[in-house]
């Protein structure tokens, strides 16, 4: 494979403008190019675009997917402090899906769901992951 100079995630979703506000105002994304049905957004700091796709979307390839949801997937951020990332998303009015947790193995973390049904994750390791 030849090197890589830039990665994207691509969801289907029913309405592009509620998750492209969404990532804007609650995750921290900006939009980087726009067209009907298409929104493209990046951070500095995340290593991948996120793309939203209106279902239906004449020019979506494979054909197969053309009317499919997103869905079935987490979209995961790790941040250096997950309590205070869960209460600023709550003082913004953002409903927690998954409300903070602890797993046995160092995992902290809580969920969101943006208007589409996309499941945000925000992690912070509490003990270092297992190889």
């Amino acid at each position: 494979m030849q090197a890589t100079t830039a990665s994207a995630i691509s969801l289907n979703v029913k309405e592009v403008e509620a998750s492209r506000d969404f990532f804007a105002r609650h995750v921290g994304f900006a939009e980087k190019m726009a067209a009907d049905g298409f929104v493209s957004m990046a951070r500095t700091d995340v290593g991948y675009n996120i793309i939203f796709l209106r279902q239906g979307l004449s020019s979506l390839q494979p054909e197969s997917l053309k009317h499919t949801h997103a869905s079935g997937l987490i979209l995961a951020f790790v941040v250096g402090d997950v309590d205070a990332e869960e209460a600023r998303l709550r003082a913004e009015g953002v409903p927690i899906t998954t409300p903070l947790q602890t797993e046995p193995w160092g995992e902290r973390f809580f969920q969101v769901t943006d208007p589409n049904g996309i499941i945000v994750q925000f992690v912070q390791w509490m003990t270092a992951p297992q190889a």
